[in-house]
């Protein structure tokens, strides 16, 4: 607020605002899983908004979305790097013994146990299991 910074004040008051409606909305106490599931669903809405705005010709509101973007994942742990996505895929399929499409629930669920902590983005994930398992 001091420094003026008006994208980033309200960036955090979006951000806070979302945690604090899971807060009201959710039965049970909201732990950190739940705040950082919510953060991610912010960053997937940003995501697509920006590719909307770029569709309808609207560059600089596709790039105030990509500046909201970048800084709601830096309040998010680190990424996880390709060679341990797929250390863990590969970890999940020999732990899982899935051979077939059918079975990419368990390893989708197993991969994910072994990334739990880092920042991955599910559908990539998705389409890197889906590949090992075809």
């Amino acid at each position: 607020m001091k420094s003026r910074d008006e994208a980033r004040l309200s960036a955090l008051r979006m951000m806070k605002a979302a945690l604090m409606k899971q807060k009201v909305d959710s039965p049970k106490p909201v732990d950190q899983a739940a705040e950082m599931q919510v953060l991610k669903t912010l960053i997937k809405q940003r995501i697509e908004a920006a590719e909307a705005f770029r569709k309808a010709g609207r560059e600089e509101q596709a790039a105030k979305e990509e500046a909201e973007r970048a800084l709601i994942e830096s309040y998010l742990p680190a990424g996880a790097t390709e060679e341990e996505i797929e250390a863990a895929i590969a970890e999940a399929l020999e732990e899982t013994g899935a051979t077939s499409l059918k079975q990419m629930g368990l390893a989708m669920k197993a991969a994910q146990a072994r990334l739990a902590g880092k920042t991955v983005d599910g559908k990539a994930l998705s389409d890197k299991v889906r590949s090992r398992l075809t």
